[in-house]
């Protein structure tokens, strides 16, 4: 019986049918960077705001004044009383009287002194001129609620979490396809519904599920891509991360033409519902169903791959050699109960945290410098393409270990060195961080592929999910870890990201090379792969020293 590789050379690695179904999953990465990237947008500063003292409204009526007449016949007492105080988080501790004079409703508190004028926090009556433009001025997370906008960033990174140990566990146990399609039901209907949540509770429940379906669907069309394709051709697990890329400059562009928060949200959650149209042209993965004992499945799958590419399999063939084990139930022990698998699993689960903990804690750098909110995303996202075209042009030609440890160990450097340039040189000093940027942007699509191809099939899709969850811890500490030492000196969190990847930079280094190599297909496969480098290294270094005798 031949292997699934045998029939796949035969059937075409990457012929016209691979490449109609790589471009079609490749448009997930623009639904899923838009939602992991939303918040920006979702919560924009509101602009001008402030509280409104009970009884203004009515006044404001009567009299017939604009927001902004409002704003200076009510808060301005405010600031005569209080000059430290903008009248956004407090107002004044009385009650207007509405038969005031339209003309000097501030007689009454002008015969006072300003000084003692009574004081109290706002609660929920502010006053926005854009109300509907951000979930911050939505759901009034201002002043002591502006930690809430913090949250939800992190209830979605909680929601990938979560859906990167039960979605992508689920498609190692019921298909690839099937979870994938159901993922991306979820993330249309989730985003729909927080679009129209009318409190701040429903947006978190639903936000959060939106995180555990988007990750399903990321991690799943990922798979399914690596898994169609040849040995040689999985250069595509590096293509699609420029979609993801693509929907990070796409996404200011949407915001720019869009008024609300809610189009927004729609804007990125409905194009998930055209993805179901992919029953009926995306197949099932014949690596997955060789694994649950559906070699004639697999079979028919390859048979239709080889006619759409115009190749022709063997009619003798009525069967694909099966993988020699099977795990219905994969847990985290199988991913470290023998020595290369615990090694391997140990190393990418690091270098997943530190890649997103470094990654996102640089792009939010480089965002409080302040600018064109617009702009500056697109530039931010726009040089994450020369990473990508990077990895293309040395992972075949050199291999996975070298560019992903010297991207790591760049970045580091880059980190070290802009933390100590002078600030009197702010071109030097960007373009350095730039280079950590483009450094670190490397290592981060590098460790999709290598961690695909450093598991087995059985294992494959919970390996990849469950070390890629690091990376939504990771995201989850960013903010934090940013923010909080930043507070101590500026550049401090710059010393850690530096630390954290030149780290990684050497770790990664003791991975196997998985260059030109065939997809594993069991645990056995896995463990060979660190002794075979061994071997062909020591019969290299022999080879050459006989040259030079």
């Amino acid at each position: 019986m031949p292997s699934f590789d045998e029939v796949l050379k035969e059937a075409g690695e990457f012929g016209r049918f691979q490449k109609r179904v790589f471009f079609l999953l490749c448009q997930t990465g623009i639904t899923f960077s838009s939602l992991f990237a939303s918040v920006v947008f979702l919560g924009q500063a509101p602009g001008s705001y402030w509280c409104r003292i009970p009884g203004a409204a009515e006044l404001s009526e009567r009299c017939g004044w604009t927001l902004e007449e409002e704003r200076n016949f009510t808060v301005l007492p405010l600031h005569l009383g209080n000059g430290s105080s903008s009248g956004e988080c407090e107002r004044l501790d009385v009650v207007w009287d509405t038969s005031v004079s339209c003309a000097s409703p501030l007689v009454h508190y002008i015969n006072h002194s300003m000084g003692n004028l009574p004081l109290t926090a706002c609660q929920d009556d502010w006053v926005y001129k854009q109300p509907h433009s951000s979930i911050v001025s939505e759901y009034n997370l201002v002043c002591g609620n502006a930690w809430m906008l913090d949250f939800s960033q992190a209830i979605l990174n909680l929601g990938f979490l979560v859906g990167a140990f039960t979605l992508c566990y689920a498609a190692d146990r019921y298909g690839r396809l099937l979870i994938y399609l159901l993922s991306c039901l979820g993330v249309g209907i989730c985003g729909i519904i927080v679009a129209f949540s009318p409190n701040f509770t429903l947006f978190l429940i639903f936000r959060f599920l939106q995180g555990v379906f988007g990750k399903g669907t990321w991690m799943t069309c990922y798979v399914i891509v690596t898994e169609i394709v040849g040995s040689d051709q999985r250069f595509v697990g590096i293509v699609i991360q420029m979609f993801f890329t693509l929907g990070i400059m796409i996404l200011p562009g949407i915001a720019y033409l869009v008024p609300t928060w809610q189009g927004i949200q729609l804007a990125i959650s409905l194009p998930n519902f055209l993805f179901l149209l992919y029953y009926w042209v995306v197949p099932e993965s014949p690596r997955w169903l060789l694994t649950r004992k559906k070699g004639e499945k697999a079979l028919k799958i390859m048979r239709n791959i080889a006619k759409h590419n115009g190749k022709y399999l063997s009619p003798h063939y009525s069967e694909i050699t099966l993988s020699n084990e099977e795990v219905s139930n994969p847990s985290f022990l199988h991913l470290v109960r023998t020595p290369q698998m615990r090694r391997n699993t140990l190393i990418l689960m690091y270098a997943w945290f530190t890649s997103a903990l470094i990654y996102q804690g640089l792009v939010m750098r480089l965002g409080i410098v302040g600018g064109n909110l617009y702009l500056d995303f697109f530039i931010s996202g726009a040089v994450e393409l020369p990473a990508a075209l990077l990895i293309l042009m040395t992972i075949d030609r050199v291999g996975r270990r070298l560019p992903f440890g010297i991207s790591n160990i760049v970045a580091g450097i880059a980190c070290l060195i802009t933390a100590f340039l002078p600030d009197d040189i702010p071109w030097l000093k960007t373009t350095v961080a730039t280079l950590g940027r483009l450094g670190i942007t490397m290592a981060f699509e590098i460790v999709y592929l290598v961690n695909t191809e450093l598991y087995p099939t059985t294992l494959r899709n919970f390996g990849v999910s469950l070390c890629s969850s690091l990376c939504d811890l990771g995201g989850i500490i960013a903010p934090f870890l940013l923010f909080r030492l930043a507070a101590i000196w500026l550049e401090l969190p710059l010393l850690i990201f530096s630390i954290l990847a030149v780290v990684c930079g050497l770790l990664v280094l003791l991975l196997p090379e998985t260059k030109g190599i065939s997809l594993p297909e069991t645990v056995e496969d896995v463990e060979q792969l660190s002794s075979h480098f061994v071997k062909c290294g020591k019969k290299r270094k022999h080879k050459d020293t006989n040259s030079y005798i």
